[in-house]
């Protein structure tokens, strides 16, 4: 039986209609998933959502560190779909889902697509300084040299790196499932806030989807990376649920530094939304301090330990959203209305 409910967020794209589809469809048997490493129970998810079984892969290493994969039945002539966000330990993850890629290719699957819930490398999308590397273009160039005929990405930190791929790249947003949580919490007063300049578009397109809420931004400077410090906030927020947005939270610097700044001009209540939990140290601390934070509410694009769960945070399943993503590569029909 299909579990087409996995969680309590289940977003309003996903339809009964589509559960159907996908039990009646002869095409189900050409459909593979294969999770590596990096994210195990959230392919599970995808692949109840799915109403398949994921593929088994055996991935060891050998004595001097080297990386050993095996997909342990036949793909030949099916659309396999690889679960592997490239998160922590990054290099370790970005180069176990290239060998993946290869094994793949090697094994005569009709069309490989790396599921990337979560894309390492993403912040150095640009050259900031001389003598820098763009490694998320090199990482985009490293995959498309392994094989692999497409991408899933989910949430990228910027927009240009859908560029970056000279295959076709297929970009979805965790707002949906944010949005959906949040209108269950009957908030009033809400202002969108974006920590920085740079996430105003990012904002702007959440507070829209909010009911048109009213948008606000927190002028900050970087003194170096991974610190922030928060000067302004431009915009009211006096006696609002502010609504922090952002694609990741690192160490947790910029969105804290974000928050204290909202509490002092007045904010009633501070809630945090990001995508990917990265949660580098020190983010425990700081994100669980206290009266800072209402909640900080996530995705499980990036898995969290359980050493890392505090009272206030909250992790979404984005499991029917990519799971519905990846149908519809399957059957060749359209995700970007998924989101209209």
């Amino acid at each position: 039986m299909i579990r087409v409910s996995i969680a309590a967020n289940v977003t309003s794209f996903i339809t009964a209609a589509t559960a159907e589809n996908i039990k009646s469809s002869h095409n189900k048997q050409r459909l593979k998933l294969i999770s590596g490493t990096s994210n195990p129970s959230l392919a599970k998810e995808i692949a109840c959502y799915l109403g398949i079984e994921d593929v088994s892969l055996v991935s060891k290493r050998f004595a001097d560190g080297e990386l050993y994969v095996q997909i342990q039945q036949s793909i030949r002539g099916c659309d396999v779909f690889l679960i592997q966000p490239t998160c922590a330990p990054v290099n370790d993850s970005l180069m176990e889902l290239m060998i993946m890629v290869d094994a793949c290719k090697r094994a005569s699957a009709r069309q490989v697509t790396s599921v990337i819930p979560y894309y390492g490398y993403a912040r150095a999308d640009r050259k900031t300084a001389g003598r820098e590397s763009i490694t998320a273009k090199l990482s985009a160039n490293l995959l498309v040299a392994s094989g692999v005929d497409r991408v899933l990405a989910m949430d990228l930190h910027s927009a240009q790196i859908q560029g970056y791929f000279d295959i076709p790249c297929d970009h979805i947003y965790g707002s949906p499932v944010l949005i959906d949580y949040l209108s269950t919490k009957n908030l009033d007063e809400i202002v969108v806030v974006s920590p920085d300049v740079g996430g105003v578009a990012r904002a702007r397109a959440f507070a829209k989807k909010m009911k048109d809420a009213p948008l606000a931004i927190i002028d900050k400077r970087r003194a170096a990376h991974n610190i922030a410090e928060s000067l302004t906030v431009i915009g009211d927020v006096k006696d609002k649920t502010a609504i922090l947005i952002d694609d990741m939270i690192d160490t947790g610097g910029t969105i804290c530094a974000g928050a204290e700044l909202l509490r002092k001009e007045g904010a009633k209540r501070v809630i945090a939304c990001a995508s990917h939990a990265v949660f580098s140290p020190p983010a425990y601390t700081r994100l669980s301090t206290k009266g800072l934070f209402e909640e900080v509410v996530v995705t499980n694009s990036i898995p969290v330990p359980k050493s890392q769960y505090f009272p206030q945070l909250k992790v979404l399943s984005v499991a029917n959203m990519l799971g519905e993503a990846i149908w519809r590569i399957h059957e060749e029909s359209s995700i970007s209305s998924m989101f209209r």
